[in-house]
């Protein structure tokens, strides 16, 4: 559907490397996050009919991606890590999940794997709206723990 050039600094530094190349000289250093919120961004512009938007980590963590789908009213499932800051610096998503009650966690088939079924528990707990934003979607979290190790929150 859409797809963009990252080029670290070490090329976008080096002309004769990216003449050598061919690389336009346009071309100039953007990080993975800022190429990604440019894809999207095209595609919302686009006539597709796009609700929903998925990314990894990478992805999920970057506060001004996150925002940006929300103020385009577009649903997205990101990955995020566990010390994800919530809403101030003491309130991280795993610090919120670790706290879920025993009958927040339902037990889910991941399906098979290479070593026989993917079985984790997984809970959900709805997330506080950002202050001076309205939200088309409410904000959730969810998460899944190992059976054998609680502790182990992802």
């Amino acid at each position: 559907m859409d797809r963009e050039l990252y080029l670290p600094k070490s090329w976008t530094e080096d002309s004769d490397r990216c003449r050598t190349a061919r690389i336009p000289e346009s071309k100039s250093f953007a990080t993975k996050p800022g190429l990604t919120c440019a894809m999207v961004r095209r595609a919302l512009d686009s006539a597709l009919p796009i609700s929903w938007v998925t990314a990894d980590a990478a992805y999920g963590q970057k506060w001004h991606f996150r925002r940006m789908l929300e103020e385009a009213g577009v649903g997205y499932v990101l990955a995020v890590p566990k010390s994800q800051q919530v809403k101030s610096p003491n309130w991280r998503i795993g610090h919120v999940l670790t706290g879920a009650p025993a009958e927040a966690w339902e037990r889910i088939s991941c399906g098979a794997g290479a070593k026989g079924p993917r079985v984790y528990a997984s809970a959900a707990v709805k997330l506080p709206t950002i202050e001076g934003s309205d939200p088309a979607h409410y904000r959730w979290a969810l998460a899944r723990r190992s059976l054998a190790r609680p502790e182990e929150i992802a």
